[in-house]
């Protein structure tokens, strides 16, 4: 286990562990990705949301 929380996107508790002690659902990182101004991947990112220029 990382040092990092995590919440649980059910009932939107926090926690460390990889699964909600209190539903059981899996936990998310409530983390956004890293920003890098190179980003290769950016454009099928915004492609894939819906976002084109």
């Amino acid at each position: 286990m990382k040092g990092r929380i995590r919440r649980c996107p059910v009932d939107s508790a926090y926690t460390l562990h990889e699964f909600c002690p209190l539903c059981g659902a899996a936990t998310v990182t409530p983390h956004p990705a890293r920003f890098s101004p190179e980003d290769k991947y950016g454009s099928y990112r915004r492609i894939a949301r819906g976002w084109t220029r």
